[in-house]
């Protein structure tokens, strides 16, 4: 295999040929029909460690109810968290609000438009920060995330890589992203390095046939990257606890669920709420309502949720924090961990099955009640 060095006329070949595939394959996403650094700002925070499905319908609904870096910054943190929930990571919701609240008293609403000047807003780092002043403004710098540095790592035949690269690696892909960049298309040159690696150059089986800069590239598959750290296990219960809302007990109406807000110091998603904690991560058969597993950063949670009755909550439960019982209606407009977001809704079609028996056994005996008559 022929070995090109990106010079020269195989520079200027890899720009002309990544941006006519990007022109003509890019992916058709909601935050790249604006210029708008406000919503480029937004998808670009809750892409971060989130699926681009899962970030699609959280950003539409986000901007609708914030349509605006000010509409933000009035906006309260239980409020922003709500609708944050499912996206995880929820330090990058609270971080997004301060950092709104802060332009909209320091910097009369409006983002500013350097990246070297972003980069001193509350969690935007150097990849957020030229990200934005890319796209939104065509500042000529390049944008480095895990996609790039993969793209990058191949193109030029190096190691190393696959968690966090640090050191000489590093310093190599800053410098060598800068001597790439289209400094006239600097937003889509960025962004065609990033879908490459989204869509074709990925981690595993990478689609080499389909790669427009294949013939420039020195690796042409898989590269060697440091083996990523195992995933660590924990075994969890939650208690789920539902009673008929006490104004709607005569005429069988809409249940309430019990939930929690806990601190720091007891839980790993502080201020969100969630169901209350069982003492005990066994669960005997008959009261086990459902199994799941459930991914937070590293950690693989298997949990167990377990039906309990209020009488029942003290002797079952840890106890801590603040509880409130919550129309299950209500619920998913609640800043919830994605846990029990995830929960509630597999719950939903068991409590309808319920309440259409109930509903057929009422039935009956009017018509019982009737025959009698």
């Amino acid at each position: 295999m022929e070995i090109r060095t990106l010079e020269g006329k195989n520079l200027a070949a890899l720009r002309r040929q990544l941006l006519e595939w990007y022109d003509q394959n890019r992916r058709d996403l909601p935050w790249r029909r604006s210029r708008d650094p406000y919503a480029i700002w937004v998808s670009e925070i809750m892409l971060q460690q989130t699926r681009v499905a899962v970030v699609v319908e959280r950003y539409r609904t986000f901007l609708e109810r914030f349509p605006s870096l000010v509409s933000l910054a009035l906006a309260g943190e239980d409020e922003v968290l709500a609708l944050w929930s499912g996206l995880g990571y929820y330090r990058r919701a609270r971080l997004l609000l301060k950092a709104a609240q802060f332009v909209a008293g320091q910097h009369r609403g409006s983002l500013p438009a350097t990246a070297a000047e972003l980069r001193t807003l509350p969690g935007i780092g150097a990849y957020t920060a030229a990200a934005i002043s890319s796209i939104a403004h065509g500042e000529a710098v390049p944008v480095v995330d895990g996609n790039v540095e993969r793209v990058l790592c191949r193109l030029e035949g190096w190691e190393g890589g696959g968690s966090k690269i640090t050191g000489a690696l590093k310093r190599k892909i800053d410098t060598t992203a800068e001597r790439l960049l289209d400094r006239g298309r600097a937003g889509d040159f960025n962004q065609a390095m990033m879908e490459l690696g989204a869509v074709v150059c990925v981690p595993r089986n990478p689609r080499c046939p389909e790669c427009p800069v294949a013939q420039l590239c020195k690796t042409r598959g898989e590269h060697k990257t440091s083996p990523r750290a195992p995933m660590l296990s924990r075994e969890v219960a939650h208690a789920l606890v539902l009673r008929i809302a006490r104004q709607a007990r005569k005429n069988h109406g809409s249940r309430e669920v019990l939930l929690e807000r806990r601190s720091a110091e007891q839980t790993v998603m502080p201020g969100l709420w969630e169901l209350p904690v069982l003492r005990e991560a066994e669960v005997p058969e008959p009261e086990l309502h459902m199994t799941l597993r459930h991914a937070i950063m590293k950690v693989n949670y298997y949990v167990r949720i377990r039906d309990v009755v209020a009488d029942d909550l003290e002797r079952l439960t840890v106890c801590g924090g603040e509880r409130r019982w919550v129309a299950l209606e209500d619920a998913p407009d609640l800043a919830l961990t994605g846990l029990t977001r995830k929960v509630l809704q597999r719950a939903r079609p068991r409590e309808k099955a319920e309440k259409k028996s109930l509903l057929v056994v009422i039935r009956a005996t009017h018509v019982i009640a009737a025959m009698g008559a």
